[in-house]
């Protein structure tokens, strides 16, 4: 049975797709008209992966993306099948990982909002535990535009044991925590990182807590505590994304 192509539109989110899975690329729509430095060096890397290049107004590109916002580049793909468990996913990883863990999130609103930015920030998975999360409902899909189906989601038995696993593989676990002595901004997330987060105010469990490698602390700078949590998670995750591109 032949599955219908999807698009994909703006140059992060072609990007990823060029860097992870190029043969799954059809062909690669561009406008001609845009001469800068970002798109001549997305052409260079699309044309090293010998993807079909195809030029194209911006009115054609906006009616292939549905959406304006797609910075002059969309391209037609295969789907691609996620992976079946969490092991498979980092065996075949050939860049650092870059992970979202969630502890205690349950509120199917929150999981649609962090699955979508953890696709926008180029997040390889997002990790929760069974017993402390909501599943991929109706609600979860709607609010993650798309992402329920490009982000894989591990539901696993015992985080403790997930985070203690992907330690082993140096995978370095951080953890969110208002009362943290260093900021996410003095860490380096250019590694093999697992960003780990709790529930708005009730935050991680004790147990998560004393297995991430390090605390970090988002800097808060208004009258209010804490960040919803997918606040939080677009904070966290687009700054791992600066630090690995900028």
């Amino acid at each position: 049975m032949s599955v219908s192509p999807k698009v994909l539109y703006g140059f992060h989110a072609v990007g990823v797709r060029l860097k992870t899975a190029p043969s799954s690329i059809l062909d690669i729509y561009y406008d001609a008209s845009r001469r800068d430095a970002r798109m001549r060096q997305f052409l260079a890397r699309a044309q090293e992966a010998s993807v079909r290049l195809i030029e194209a107004d911006g009115l054609r590109l906006s009616k292939l993306a549905g959406s304006h916002g797609h910075q002059g580049v969309a391209a037609r793909v295969q789907p691609i099948e996620l992976a079946h468990s969490l092991d498979d996913l980092l065996d075949e990883l050939t860049v650092p990982p870059l992970l979202l863990v969630l502890d205690g999130v349950t509120d199917p609103h929150n999981l649609g909002a962090c699955l979508r930015v953890a696709d926008g920030a180029g997040a390889h998975a997002v990790i929760a535990p069974k017993d402390h999360a909501v599943g991929l409902n109706a609600t979860v899909a709607k609010v993650a535009s798309g992402a329920a189906e490009t982000v894989p989601y591990f539901m696993v038995t015992n985080l403790a044991r997930t985070l203690g696993e992907l330690k082993e593989r140096n995978i370095w676990c951080i953890g969110t925590s208002d009362d943290a002595p260093q900021t996410l901004y003095q860490s380096d997330l250019k590694g093999p990182t697992a960003l780990v987060l709790g529930a708005e105010g009730e935050g991680m469990r004790q147990l998560t807590r004393k297995t991430c490698d390090a605390l970090v602390s988002i800097p808060m700078r208004g009258g209010v505590e804490s960040l919803n949590v997918s606040v939080a998670s677009g904070v966290c995750l687009y700054e791992a994304l600066r630090q690995r591109t900028g």
